[in-house]
């Protein structure tokens, strides 16, 4: 399991998603909060997915590009958007590679562990959250509070 830590390059990947392909190199210029949750449609992870929604102006204003990872395929992420309305775009790490890359598979449970994680315009680590044991989650003024921490691009 890699020990990422802040000033690191964030891992590339490319994932199918809700909206579409995403590949995190493909973003550079500006930030990427990489959201990982353990799964849809379970408890607390509904709650998350679904305190952005409500809050999607808030999210809009961020000046970030957020997205939602979890080990769940793309058949699943697009029902849990479907049921709930979900605004973040949604992203199947169905092998667990990109969430193992980050050092937040959870082996023997098979699915992710929450964290968030800001990428900055450069491609590297800026900001690191873990909320390992998922009975909570980074809010939107969590995020924003993270974001406002993180240098601006020079």
């Amino acid at each position: 399991m890699p020990k990422l830590s802040v000033g690191d390059p964030a891992p590339d990947f490319t994932l199918a998603g809700t909206e579409g392909s995403f590949t995190l190199s493909e973003h550079r210029g500006e930030r990427v909060v990489l959201l990982f949750y353990p799964g849809d449609e379970t408890s607390v992870c509904t709650k998350q997915m679904c305190s952005y929604r409500d809050r999607s102006a808030e999210v809009a204003a961020l000046g970030a590009t957020l997205v939602g990872i979890s080990t769940k395929d793309a058949a699943s992420k697009e029902a849990f958007k479907a049921n709930h309305g979900l605004t973040v775009p949604l992203l199947a790490d169905a092998d667990g590679k990109v969430a193992a890359a980050y050092g937040l598979m959870a082996k023997r449970l098979r699915m992710t562990k929450r964290a968030t994680v800001i990428v900055d315009e450069q491609g590297r680590i800026a900001h690191w959250h873990n909320n390992f044991l998922s009975l909570s989650y980074d809010s939107v003024d969590d995020i924003k509070q993270a974001l406002q921490q993180v240098p601006a691009a020079a």
